[in-house]
């Protein structure tokens, strides 16, 4: 018989760097799982990433006992990695901070294929040139 589920919650942690504090705290604490037993998991599971944001989609059930699912890193943290950039731009239209070539979007589009709501690679590639677009990141063809 499946476990009833109780919440799911979604948070964003740096790769094998997640503790007791805010934001996984403050996230799972109320939900009354053990939060130490739950920091030594992701940390050792997402330690090779180190790094990266890896977005988690933690599954609590009634008897508080969990399950996680890692998402890739989301496409705007990858971009910047690709760029060498701290940080997108305030006024992507006017303001350019970085560059990266197609040969950069469509490994990042590969990475993130199986969390995007795309058919095939090309399609993949239009999202994640769409968002370098909003962070005033340019393509290079």
């Amino acid at each position: 018989m499946a476990k009833k589920i109780k919440t799911i919650v979604k948070i964003q942690i740096p790769a094998g760097a997640a503790t007791a504090q805010p934001p996984v705290g403050t996230a799972l604490g109320p939900h009354g799982i053990n939060l130490g037993e739950f920091v030594s998991r992701f940390n050792s599971a997402t330690k090779e990433m180190a790094g990266d944001i890896i977005p988690v989609e933690v599954t609590i059930f009634e008897d508080r006992t969990y399950e996680m699912k890692f998402k890739t890193s989301p496409a705007a943290s990858l971009l910047k990695k690709a760029a060498g950039i701290e940080k997108g731009s305030g006024n992507p239209k006017k303001q350019k901070v970085g560059k990266v070539t197609m040969a950069q979007v469509r490994e990042i589009a590969e990475k993130k294929m199986e969390d995007l709501n795309a058919n095939d690679i090309e399609a993949a590639e239009k999202i994640i040139m769409g968002a370098a677009r909003s962070m005033g990141v340019e393509v290079i063809k």
